[in-house]
């Protein structure tokens, strides 16, 4: 699990294919010394598992089908946010992060205010429903916050219901690679997973009073058919009393 605050940028120094496959080194901009072989490092949002590392760099494998659902920024020389994964004792500066990416969404403009740059994404439409006002939003491994969103439930009716703004302060830009955003930039973004487990056990709670009401009706329908083809002895014992119930002996009901 990450914060979405951000602990230092990196370079990709090398990347090699392999049958669809990517291998990734990366060199931060101080190595860290108790990296450890196997654990969870976020780069640009992405949960990777380190293979081998040096005093100079680590290296992690991408598979096909996270280079599906993350931005095109596994190219040698791309400068990348960087979050190892937070131990119980660290400070909770975020907001809870998995590194598991949601989708890709797109800069459309990004405008110099005084003292900080406000910003003006798009997402993956599948996202947009996560996208509240005043709500968590992790983008390229950054937790941010959304400042207004498109939408019925959003905050300005001058944005598609997949937009959503941000407010960049200089801190931020300077330790992190947002400064190199412009019009067109690509983006990792996950959404508040909060929202996404709330989403589901709704979802699940409907489908599971769908299913108790299909059974229902279902042993109300073979009640009533018992009943029919019993010559008036039902098969329902849902519907017999105690002073009801048929008695079998010798054979004969």
């Amino acid at each position: 699990m990450f914060t979405g605050i951000i602990e230092q940028v990196g370079q990709i120094a090398r990347t090699t294919e392999n049958e669809g496959n990517l291998t990734v080194t990366i060199q931060p901009a101080r190595m860290w010394a108790d990296v450890e072989l196997g654990e969870s490092i976020a780069v640009n949002g992405t949960c990777l598992t380190v293979t081998t590392w040096d005093a100079t760099g680590f290296t992690v494998d991408l598979s096909r089908e996270t280079l599906a659902k993350t931005a095109p920024h596994w190219r040698e020389g791309v400068k990348v946010n960087l979050e190892r994964a937070m131990t119980a004792h660290a400070r909770f500066g975020g907001h809870v992060v998995s590194g598991h990416v949601d989708g890709v969404g797109t800069v459309l403009r990004v405008d110099a205010q005084p003292g900080a740059y406000t910003m003006t994404v798009r997402a993956a439409p599948h996202l947009a429903r996560y996208l509240v006002p005043k709500g968590s939003v992790t983008v390229d491994g950054v937790s941010l916050t959304v400042v207004d969103a498109g939408g019925p439930a959003g905050s300005r009716a001058d944005l598609r219901p997949d937009e959503f703004t941000l407010w960049l302060v200089p801190h931020t830009l300077e330790v992190t690679t947002l400064h190199t955003w412009a019009a067109g930039t690509q983006v990792n973004l996950e959404a508040d997973q909060m929202a996404k487990y709330v989403e589901r056990l709704i979802l699940m709670r409907d489908w599971e009073v769908g299913q108790r009401v299909e059974g229902s009706e279902g042993l109300k329908s073979e009640g009533s058919k018992g009943r029919i083809e019993g010559a008036g002895c039902s098969s329902d014992s849902q519907t017999l009393g105690p002073s009801d119930s048929p008695i079998v002996e010798g054979g004969v009901l």
